[in-house]
C-alpha cells in the first residue's frame, strides 16, 4: 500500500489481509470480482427502489462496493491508493483537453450541453487510445 497510513482505503486494505492470514480469503481474483458485481447490483436496487431517499442505505451500499473494489485489488495485488491516484491525475489530464478542445471550438464551459461535452470527452479518449496519451501497457 501507499503512504496514505491512515485513509479508509488502507484500512480496508489492513482489514481484508488480517482476515486472509487467517483463510477467510478467495483463492483467486473471480471471488472478489463477483462480490463487485453483486455490491454495483445491490447499490442499482437501492437507487431504482427510492433508496436515494434514503441517506444510510446508499451509504451502506456505496461503502460495502468500495470495500470489496478494494478487496479485488489486493487478489490483483494493486495498492488501491495507487489505482486511485492514477485514475485522479487521467481524469484531471482529459478533463483539461476536454475545456481546452472546448475553447477552441467556441463552446463555452458551463453553457455547453452534456451531450457536447460527453462528445469532447470521448474524443480525448479516442485520442489517447490512438496514441495520443500515455503509453499504455501491451495487455488490453
Amino acid at each position: 500500500m501507499s503512504r496514505h497510513a491512515r485513509s479508509p482505503l488502507r484500512q480496508a486494505y489492513r482489514v481484508q489481509e488480517d482476515v486472509a492470514r487467517v483463510g477467510f480469503d478467495w483463492p483467486d481474483a473471480r471471488g472478489p470480482l463477483d462480490k463487485v458485481r453483486e455490491e454495483i447490483a445491490e447499490l442499482e436496487r437501492e437507487v431504482r427502489d427510492g433508496g436515494w431517499e434514503m441517506r444510510d442505505a446508499l451509504v451502506d451500499e456505496l461503502g460495502d462496493l468500495l470495500f470489496a473494489v478494494v478487496n479485488l485489488s489486493r487478489k490483483l495485488g494493486i495498492d488501491p491508493s495507487q489505482a486511485l491516484e492514477n485514475a485522479n491525475a487521467k481524469f484531471t489530464r482529459r478533463f483539461e483537453r476536454v475545456k481546452r478542445l472546448a475553447q477552441e471550438r467556441g463552446l463555452q464551459m458551463g453553457r455547453a450541453s452534456l451531450a457536447q461535452l460527453d462528445k469532447l470527452w470521448n474524443e480525448v479518449k479516442r485520442t489517447e487510445k490512438d496514441g495520443g496519451g500515455r503509453r499504455r501497457s501491451a495487455k488490453r
